[in-house]
């Protein structure tokens, strides 16, 4: 088995085999789809960026018929605003024991080990990658955290590390040249 050359660099046949199959992206929020800081203001208000490069990604997904969910330990206004916008049916947060969030939506959608990609930056995000034929680890996670994943991004958490992956599904996929739309 030879290498594939992906907009990220040769990537292995045995990984592109696996994000081949995916029906199922989890991600985590807080260090994957934002920097992992949180901004808040003297009367509560919290605020955090977003990359209209990992939108794109995540609704280019959801074109092609990739579940996309989202499991956060922290609950935000802010969050369920941004994912609904992209799309994301499945918004899970305030949620302690990631594993058995995902579980149950395996088992909502009957969609195996097997099928499922889960990204994530520190160790609550470990549980996921257990039920995840594809665990990825953004750039900037925690050193744990990038020994658990299979896939380590190139790109760091807010930044576009979510499109990476993204991209490689659909690249694995052979649906890559064929995402249009807007990135919201």
């Amino acid at each position: 088995m030879g290498d594939i050359n992906t907009l990220y660099g040769a990537k292995s046949s045995s990984l592109m085999d696996k994000l081949s199959r995916i029906k199922l992206l989890v991600c985590d929020v807080d260090g994957v789809f934002s920097d992992g800081r949180i901004y808040m203001g003297n009367d509560g208000e919290e605020l955090k960026a977003f990359h209209t490069r990992d939108g794109f990604g995540v609704k280019a997904l959801l074109n092609i018929g990739v579940h996309v969910a989202v499991i956060t330990g922290r609950e935000s206004k802010i969050v369920h605003k941004r994912m609904s916008a992209l799309g994301v049916e499945h918004i899970i947060q305030g949620c302690e024991q990631k594993n058995d969030a995902l579980l149950a939506l395996q088992r909502q959608l009957n969609i195996g080990k097997e099928a499922t990609a889960s990204i994530g930056d520190d160790m609550p995000d470990v549980g996921m990658f257990t039920l995840s034929h594809v665990a990825v680890a953004t750039h900037d996670a925690h050193p744990f955290v990038q020994k658990q994943a299979l896939y380590v991004t190139q790109i760091n958490g807010g930044f576009g590390a979510v499109r990476e992956i993204c991209d490689l599904i659909l690249h694995a996929k052979g649906k890559l040249n064929k995402v249009s739309g807007s990135s919201v």
